[in-house]
């Protein structure tokens, strides 16, 4: 359709950029759509210094100091916020200042001392990551960080690049040379954290409405390092959608502050995460215009903390308080739930719980663990999943890091189960083999690419070509795209 001003209709309410940047969806101008008019293509305001990344808070020095206490100090919380609304070609995201300001507000809320920062071109976002890396590596070992970027996304060559201020979404060339690399220039600096916590949130909005009802251009699944959750606002390889009023979130950040803010300060950062999700998916598959239904997002998460980080950050004393305070028999039951290496058997304890303890402190973490354990039940009773309640119970007895790894497995934590399978892949046995396989099966059902890519090269190595045919598409509908070095494999 032609965007002359004879023909240009009523812009819809929702702009997403990235991919390879296409127009958004022009549709009419009914009622249910009206509210979304707007125009597009301001030409970039002058690009902001990085504000100053905040000094850690006096507990962080008295935690690293010679001689300082050995006791509980209070927790030092750091977060970095970097948001991008102004690009070329009427490709400007409208909500992400207010993204960034009500994100910051409601982190600050929850003891973070907050960094934030408007369109800034590469280097000076490279800078504003640099310094405040160096913040966070004269933190104490069990700091929690949080890095959030809001603005354009796209996967070149497997690479998931954040696009700077300024930078022409639909040009392909200033995209390579003008976006950070999500692993390389965030999660490598930030990472890895054993006794603290990262966690790592794109909100980027990829592509145009038009496309997303047919292409499948949006980032690439990734494995998080040691400490370090990634969260998405959207599954891999799908497009995340952008309100076109400066009024608005886009639907991600709405829901991420929404239940920061309502949620109880027991709940764990993990399972925020996935309360996230949850509500995303309800909104927009319930939303009354049908083409923001059509392309409704699943945020994508790939966790690898080794600690539960509740929300509220408490001071030494609070801490305490709260471990005198908790009933016995409650914490008993969770303790039986947190062990619970097989799926029908959390399925059982967690409702136990909801039974018994209807307002339970912990009864958000609870239901996300219940909710886990069943889609871990259903996969595991398909035919073409070889997984066994022994490869639960068996393994788990070999060292901690891989218990919690069965443990997150048996709750649907697709990364964790594809971990344990890596560790069977040398395996000289057959028993080690088939194990290999049964762990790469149920991560794939689990929703992990990157083991459905892995289990269609084995098959093509046992010369299985219908196997490895059928992982393979399924790897591509997971959204994974295999760097050139891989795709070689299957040749």
């Amino acid at each position: 359709m032609s965007n002359t001003p004879a023909n240009r209709p009523r812009r819809f309410a929702l702009k997403a950029g990235g991919a390879m940047g296409l127009a958004p969806l022009l549709i009419g101008s009914g009622p249910a759509t009206a509210q979304y008019g707007s125009s597009y293509g301001r030409a970039p305001a002058p690009t902001p210094a990085p504000a100053p990344v905040p000094a850690a808070p006096p507990s962080t020095a008295l935690a690293a100091a010679p001689g300082a206490p050995t006791g509980p100090v209070d927790e030092v919380r750091l977060a970095l916020l970097l948001g991008n609304n102004e690009y070329p070609a009427q490709q400007d995201l409208p909500p992400i200042p207010k993204n960034i300001r009500d994100l910051k507000a409601s982190l600050e809320a929850k003891g973070f001392a907050v960094t934030d920062a408007l369109n800034l071109d590469l280097p000076r976002s490279r800078a504003a990551i640099d310094a405040f890396s160096r913040t966070v590596a004269a933190s104490p070992p069990n700091a929690t960080i949080f890095f959030y970027f809001a603005g354009h996304g796209v996967q070149d060559q497997a690479r998931n690049l954040l696009i700077s201020a300024g930078v022409n979404p639909s040009v392909l060339g200033d995209v390579q040379n003008g976006s950070l690399e999500l692993n390389l220039d965030v999660v490598g600096p930030l990472a890895p954290r054993t006794t603290g916590a990262t966690y790592a949130v794109i909100d980027s909005c990829r592509v145009s409405l038009r496309s997303a009802l047919r292409d499948r251009d949006g980032l690439n699944q990734v494995e998080a390092p040691v400490g370090c959750l990634i969260a998405f606002s959207t599954a891999a390889g799908k497009p995340a959608i952008s309100s076109a009023l400066p009024t608005e979130n886009t639907f991600y950040t709405a829901s991420l502050v929404k239940v920061l803010n309502a949620s109880s300060e027991d709940t764990s950062f993990v399972d925020l995460f996935k309360m996230v999700r949850r509500d995303v998916r309800d909104t927009m598959l319930n939303h009354p215009i049908k083409e923001i239904r059509m392309v409704a997002q699943d945020p994508f998460i790939a966790d690898n903390t080794r600690v539960n980080v509740p929300l509220h950050r408490r001071s030494a004393a609070q801490i305490a308080q709260a471990q005198a305070a908790t009933q016995a028999e409650e914490e008993s039951l969770w303790r039986e739930i947190q062990a619970g290496l097989w799926p029908a058997d959390i399925v059982r304890l967690c409702s136990k719980y909801i039974e018994q303890f209807p307002q339970g402190r912990r009864r958000q973490s609870v239901e996300v663990a219940l909710e886990g354990a069943q889609d871990s039940a259903k996969i595991l009773q398909r035919n073409d999943v070889k997984l066994y309640k022994s490869s639960f119970h068996n393994t788990a007895a070999q060292n901690p890091t891989l218990q919690q790894d069965i443990a997150r497995a048996a709750r649907g934590d697709k990364d964790a189960a594809k971990r344990i399978g890596v560790i069977y892949k040398d395996g000289s046995t057959g028993q080690e083999l088939g194990r290999y396989e049964g762990w790469l099966q149920y991560a794939a059902w689990l929703g992990n690419g990157i083991a459905s890519y892995d289990l269609a090269l084995l098959y093509r190595k046992l010369d299985q070509p219908d196997l490895a045919a059928r992982y393979e598409s399924r790897a591509r509908e997971l959204g994974f795209t295999p760097p050139p070095s891989l795709r070689s494999g299957l040749k």
